[in-house]
């Protein structure tokens, strides 16, 4: 990116472009459903008391260059990284001993294990599970070389941002392709005219994954038989509510499938499993029509993926219950636990046992080594091991990042902030944590975000690729949807850590491959 075409990227605005652009981008997305509902922390007191106000989600206002040869490289291991997730929570013995050394140091952890615990005493009613997955990554750059692809984390919980991400690049390419001087277009530069960002059929592709469990899940098991339906389980008081509703939409609209939306904190007020049914159906009761019920198909979890939304046992009550029933969950707990940080650190270990050919036995040998390249160098922290003594020493700590078994944002330690951290926790918990060297990406990049508070932030930036992939499998292993399709584009300033949009540190972009 060294070219003058992307170093002087992108095209300058005059205060009265910047404005009017700036207006037309906000006016397109209230008007598209581009939104998130506001921080009610940001509002004056009793602003919204009826949570009526909608504000831009944060984006940028041009697209960002990425590398055409990461970008598709990504997308052709998407469907064997669905594979391998999938086959990692079936090998429950190989998953529970990695899991069994952070119960002692995570008390999040350990609640999960025992959730699983619980259901598998009683026993599984529903040998299938779904996925629907993103595979976060970076373009990793080093001097004299091109860009490769290295893994940020796989998630398999709430992946979120599909329905937003296809609208940024739906945006950016009404931008491109308006004539200048148009109601909405950009000011002219040579990059611009190279073409509009790939297509992003993330909504199809995360629907497409809910409908094909949907259908799998076959008749009623309830007497006599009950309508059915998908259940988006969600957070209470969600702000990001329009991404999930661009889901639910192509559900009802294309696939004919009724869905209602829960939020967690209802979940044993408004379900039921009937104890005289043995196949244990989870039959939800909309509290809009009392007289109606409906058996639930396939639970989608849109939260329930961080401690702090387990506020009491209540909570974990109602995590059982859904697991214990017939629903096709999307995550199961098991499956949760396979996207934990110190999984993903055990299959990037370079000595030891070969996992990743183990998982992927019907893998071509050249396409693992492909995925096994995606991995950033991870570390343990066990006691006088390598990863220690990188994480101590105050100069090595500079390339790394140390990660906890969360999701969402906002977790992570970096550079030399490390060493104080884990002197100030006691040896033992150590092992609950995973130091990953940092990935280089691009540096040289310009983009203007609009933030969802009004304000407008230009500088030097950085970008990491999503990729969204869904897999419906059962307890053999055996695959029976397996798709790769979308992607997320999240941009952030250049000396920010964090990536997380909901957690306010990035933009939503697009991408123009170069």
């Amino acid at each position: 990116m060294d070219d003058p075409i992307y170093t002087d990227y992108p095209p300058s605005l005059s205060p009265a472009q910047q404005e009017y652009l700036v207006t037309a981008t906000k006016d397109w997305a209230i008007l598209n459903g581009l939104t998130v509902r506001p921080n009610p922390a940001t509002l004056p007191e009793g602003a919204d008391p009826n949570r009526v106000l909608a504000t831009n989600a944060p984006v940028t206002l041009f697209p960002s260059p990425f590398p055409r040869v990461c970008f598709e490289e990504a997308q052709a291991l998407q469907t064997v990284y669905n594979e391998l997730y999938a086959a990692i929570t079936c090998n429950e013995e190989w998953l529970g001993k990695i899991i069994e050394d952070l119960i002692d140091v995570d008390d999040f952890v350990a609640n999960l294990w025992k959730t699983h615990l619980a259901v598998q005493k009683e026993g599984y009613v529903q040998n299938l599970s779904l996925g629907l997955y993103r595979s976060d990554y970076m373009a990793h750059v080093t001097p004299n070389h091109a860009p490769t692809l290295k893994q940020v984390e796989f998630n398999t919980i709430s992946s979120s941002f599909g329905g937003l991400s296809a609208l940024v690049r739906s945006l950016h390419a009404e931008l491109l392709t308006s004539p200048p001087g148009s109601p909405i277009s950009y000011p002219p530069h040579p990059l611009l005219q190279s073409g509009v960002p790939p297509e992003n059929t993330a909504v199809e592709t995360l629907s497409g994954g809910l409908a094909a469990a949907h259908k799998a899940y076959g008749p009623s098991k309830s007497t006599p038989g009950l309508p059915l339906c998908v259940l988006f389980v969600v957070q209470e008081g969600e702000r990001n509510v329009f991404d999930q509703y661009a889901l639910s939409k192509r559900l009802t609209q294309f696939h004919k499938i009724p869905v209602f939306r829960l939020a967690s904190n209802r979940i044993l007020d408004q379900t039921t499993i009937p104890s005289s049914n043995p196949s244990r159906p989870l039959i939800y009761h909309p509290p809009h029509s009392p007289a109606s019920a409906f058996e639930v198909t396939t639970v989608y979890l849109r939260a329930y993926y961080s401690p702090d939304e387990y506020k009491s046992g209540r909570d974990w009550e109602a995590r059982i219950h859904m697991e214990r029933s017939a629903a096709i969950k999307c995550p199961t707990v098991l499956n949760q636990l396979a996207g934990c940080k110190k999984i993903q650190q055990v299959l990037a270990e370079p000595t030891g046992p070969d996992h990743l050919s183990s998982f992927l036995s019907n893998i071509d040998p050249g396409v693992i080594a492909r995925l096994r390249e995606t991995f950033a160098p991870q570390y343990d922290l066990s006691a006088g091991g390598q990863g220690w003594e990188l994480a101590l020493n105050p100069e090595t700590a500079l390339k790394h990042v140390l990660k906890p078994q969360r999701e969402g944002g906002g977790n992570n330690i970096y550079k030399s902030e490390i060493p104080g951290f884990l002197r100030s926790l006691p040896e033992s918990d150590w092992k609950g944590w995973v130091l990953m060297e940092l990935i280089n990406p691009a540096a040289n990049a310009e983009n203007v975000a609009l933030r969802n508070d009004g304000e407008v932030l230009r500088g030097n930036v950085i970008s990491e690729l999503g990729v969204y992939g869904t897999i419906l499998w059962d307890n053999t292993g055996k695959v029976f949807h397996n798709e790769q399709g979308g992607w997320l584009l999240r941009t952030k300033g250049k000396e920010v850590n964090e990536g997380g949009v909901a957690a306010g540190f990035s933009s939503l972009d697009s991408v123009l491959l170069y």
